[in-house]
């Protein structure tokens, strides 16, 4: 049996009526732990470790399970940590900036570094390469190549003044960088062999919709497949012998996953599902499995019979819980999940297949305890047009489900989907006394095509109604009071926090946004200009517009609304928010003091659309909780 360590119990709480809400700064501030990283060799363990603010990152031997090394990492924004061998990690981090030597917008751009763990030095990679940035467009890849590990990288490289992608390969011995290949024109991803090959590279013409799967054919590349669509395949890695490489495609109302063989042929569809993750081994990198999670169940499937054998033993030993892979060693016999429990939260495990035991890590937040986390419950119901639509119920701790205050949380995307986990923002809210619906409206993620193609069209209308249709039936039921309920979102969500107080009026008693859309044909002129015509096809889509200058887009933005606004509206607005820029919130705020509408807006200084900074992350959630206590008390 796996021993699951006195973290655990020390959880155990044995509560009666209403806990003692912990303060809110141990819901909002940063996780204890962001990342997990096994060694190829399965001796160590990376971890990136915060104070709340700070970032540390901490090396602890498997063996004895004490730390052999640290390093302080200050406040950067820590994307990916991966090892490189025993001896070096990759540290993928971002940064808010403008290019200045290219034409490029405003944008969150990645940096590579490597960490020599022998000398302790933390070295920027790419900064040796002549006409070319050092910034990265994709994660790193790692391969060893006799013997030794090699980092791959794509970046871009300066090609008659114009800027196009490139493959760099990094000799970490000598810190030192060498070009691989240079794409085409508009080639927008490369993907590496075992052998540190590039095998194929892909192509898209933003005006034109036209993608290209291209394969090395000697030293030539030659077009395999073309498809003429914002719906396009997307290359996801190495197929399962190593060679063939991996596309998802959108084919017959579902996407599929398929093998691309080198001579170009292409391989039935590997599983039926919609919406699978693969799995690829962490030594070979060729696909081994794949991940979905289907309704509120995580399943991993794996094409061997061994592996699936060993995986269903790992969550087999955290019964009631959420268990998801994290990271592996390369013999797969060292490997850290993170247990998702819904009584005590999610936290850290290291399982070692060979002594079949497991030991905690660490909570992601470690001083939430059992009487901190509110129950989640999944919920069924229908929209008014009959459509099943399902989401999450989380209930105030201790608190009967009658007549509750209500807080509806709509996710981000709009093609995203909440999930049966630990939200630090939503336990947050219940931690209040509040109850927190979130809902899987038609367009989100996850369901199938059918179900993400019923949201085509539908902002601010029977997406938004789902919201509200949610709301009467947790009424109907007597779970919560009707005149008791607001709404909070960010980016999309927060576009429905709007569309709440202006276009679905009569609902909510406050509204609050977060880095939320307030002027959808604004909005799609700066798409088409900071992230691509096919970017602004993509929205257009779920909009319901034809064009920019479709009505349809005044129709279904709060900002052309504001009249019809009754109640209090929070806006909050990081200054470094580069998916949805601040004027948005800020023409909303204007807008509806203009009209004599009760409105607060408050901008925050280094944060970006993720609440990536500690210190930000916090002020964020304390005004908004203080906005909904002031204007939909909880008791």
């Amino acid at each position: 049996m796996f021993r699951l360590g006195l973290w655990l119990a020390a959880l155990a709480v044995a509560a009666a009526g209403m806990a003692r809400a912990a303060p809110l700064e141990d819901y909002g501030k940063l996780p204890s732990i962001e990342a997990v990283s096994v060694s190829p060799d399965g001796a160590s363990v990376a971890l990136v470790w915060t104070d709340g603010a700070v970032r540390k990152l901490l090396i602890e031997r498997v063996a004895d399970r004490k730390l052999s090394d640290g390093f302080n990492l200050g406040a950067a924004k820590v994307r990916h940590v991966q090892w490189a061998g025993p001896q070096h990690l990759i540290i993928t981090s971002s940064q808010t900036a403008v290019l200045m030597d290219v034409i490029a917008p405003r944008g969150e751009f990645l940096l590579a570094f490597d960490l020599n763990l022998a000398t302790r030095k933390l070295k920027p990679l790419l900064g040796d390469v002549d006409n070319a940035l050092n910034v990265i467009t994709d994660l790193p890849e790692v391969r060893v190549l006799a013997g030794k590990p090699v980092v791959f990288l794509q970046g871009i490289r300066f090609v008659d003044s114009r800027g196009t992608a490139a493959l760099f390969r990094i000799d970490l011995d000598r810190d030192a960088s060498r070009l691989v290949d240079t794409g085409f024109r508009d080639t927008v991803d490369f993907q590496v062999g075992a052998d540190g090959a590039p095998i194929p590279q892909t192509t898209f013409d933003d005006r034109s919709s036209l993608w290209v799967l291209k394969l090395k054919s000697g030293l030539t590349w030659r077009d395999s497949h073309q498809q003429k669509s914002d719906d396009h395949p997307e290359v996801l890695g190495l197929g399962r012998d190593g060679k063939s490489v991996l596309v998802q495609e959108f084919r017959d109302g579902a996407l599929a996953m398929r093998e691309v063989g080198p001579d170009g042929a292409w391989g039935d569809p590997l599983v039926v599902q919609d919406d699978e993750s693969p799995i690829f081994d962490p030594g070979r990198h060729n696909l081994i499995g794949y991940y979905a999670l289907v309704g509120d169940e995580d399943r991993y499937t794996f094409f061997d019979p061994g592996d699936q054998r060993v995986w269903n033993a790992v969550a087999k030993a955290y019964p009631g819980a959420r268990v998801r892979l994290v990271s592996w060693s390369d013999d797969r016999k060292k490997i850290a999940v993170l247990v998702d429990s819904p009584t005590d939260g999610p936290a850290y495990s290291l399982i070692d297949m060979e002594t079949r035991q497991g030991s905690w890590l660490g909570p992601q937040y470690e001083k939430l305890t059992a009487a901190d986390i509110s129950p989640v419950t999944p919920i069924r119901f229908k929209a008014k047009d009959g459509l099943e639509l399902s989401g999450y119920l989380t209930l105030p701790h201790g608190r009967e489900p009658k007549g509750l205050p209500l807080v509806v949380f709509p996710h981000g995307g709009p093609a995203a989907r909440d999930e049966p986990e630990f939200d630090w923002w939503a336990q947050a809210m219940a931690s209040r006394g509040y109850a927190v619906l979130q809902v899987n409206y038609r367009g989100s993620d996850g369901y199938g095509w059918k179900f993400l193609e019923a949201g085509f069209g539908e902002w601010g209308r029977k997406m938004q109604t789902d919201l509200s249709d949610g709301v009467r039936d947790l009424a109907a039921k007597g779970v919560i009071d009707p005149k008791r309920v607001c709404i909070v979102g960010a980016s999309y969500g927060g576009y429905a926090a709007l569309a709440g107080a202006t276009l679905d009026t009569g609902v909510y008693r406050c509204a609050a946004s977060y880095g939320g859309i307030s002027d959808l044909r604004r909005f799609n002129s700066w798409i088409a200009t900071n992230k691509g015509q096919s970017g602004q096809r993509y929205l257009l889509r779920f909009m319901g517009a034809e064009s920019q200058r479709d009505p349809a887009l005044a129709a279904a933005s709060p900002l052309a609304h504001v009249d019809r606004a009754s109640i209090p509206v929070l806006l909050v607005h990081g200054k470094d928010d580069t998916v949805v820029p601040l004027e948005q919130s800020r023409m909303m705020a204007d807008a509806l003091r203009a009209a004599g509408k009760p409105v607060e807006l408050i901008t925050l200084n280094s944060t970006d659309h993720w609440l990536t900074n500690g210190e930000t992350r916090l002020a964020m959630l304390q005004a908004v909780t203080a906005f909904l206590e002031k204007n939909n008390p909880p008791n």
